[in-house]
């Protein structure tokens, strides 16, 4: 499992059902909700996505949709450990509406993080934030009906352990990416790995704007760009090894072979075999 989603978002009503019934996102209505959502900040506009495909955007940019009943914000800073510490005045902007935020980190198994959080006008009713290397980080309100058979132990995690190695059993009672497909279905209609319901909404079918987002105030690109190009050069020449007849690293000059086959596949694009 690899997915990934960075998202608030502000309804009227159960966000579900008013999905399923949005038209096309107003371009001036949307950089509107952009300008509140991100006072003082440089926000321009770039290409957008779609909700399935933009769940979580690249850095610095942010896909967004304002129509009436229903606003989509998709933006990796909304990706905290403490759902509760969300921005005050993204939490205020939910007056009289429901707010949802769903964040959901993998990367090949080495990362398991799940974090939801539900408002409604503007008090938070439910927040949870977990993953096995740090535990439950935030449990607040009431499990939602969705995670009763997690936390009943009906959904066990599915975790084998790599063959002979002694390995401590898995620390939570469920795989917190299990427990985020299903908060993502039954909190916005849609799933990203699961396997798709007839009642499901299609994300990719509803359009998002795409922005680039920079807080005035924070590090300037050049000088970020600048500290890591100095770490990468602290760090001195990369060494290149091959496994010996025996299964030892045997340290190689050069980056690759230079025979004529490993040349017409570099030349083809395809990685060294």
């Amino acid at each position: 499992m690899g997915a990934k989603t960075g998202l608030l978002i502000y309804a009227d009503g159960e966000v579900p059902g008013l999905l399923r019934q949005v038209e096309a996102a107003d371009l001036s209505r949307t950089s509107e909700m952009m300008r509140r959502l991100y006072p003082g900040w440089e926000i321009n506009q770039v290409a957008g996505s779609s909700l399935g495909g933009g769940v979580y955007p690249p850095k610095d940019t942010v896909y967004a949709a304002s129509r009436p009943g229903v606003e989509i914000v998709c933006d990796q800073r909304v990706m905290i450990d403490f759902p509760s510490r969300l921005p005050e005045h993204l939490v205020a902007a939910s007056a009289g509406r429901r707010l949802v935020l769903h964040a959901m980190h993998a990367m090949h198994s080495v990362v398991d993080w799940l974090a939801f959080a539900v408002w409604e006008d503007g008090r938070l009713v439910r927040s949870l934030s977990l993953s096995p290397d740090s535990g439950i980080i935030e449990n607040i309100g009431e499990p939602l009906s969705f995670e009763l058979p997690y936390w009943a132990g009906d959904r066990p995690a599915d975790i084998a352990p790599w063959p002979d190695e002694d390995e401590e059993p898995y620390p939570l009672p469920f795989h917190p990416l299990d427990l985020g497909e299903d908060a993502l279905r039954a909190l916005c209609g849609f799933v990203q790995e699961g396997r798709p319901e007839p009642d499901d909404i299609d994300a990719y079918g509803i359009d998002l704007h795409g922005f680039h987002v920079r807080d005035p105030h924070g590090p300037d690109p050049a000088e970020e760009e600048a500290k890591l190009k100095k770490i990468m050069e602290t760090m001195g020449s990369p060494h290149f090894c091959t496994l010996g007849p025996d299964g030892s690293l045997i340290e190689r000059d050069g980056l690759w072979p230079t025979t004529s086959s490993s040349r017409s596949n570099l030349d083809e694009g395809a990685g060294p075999g």
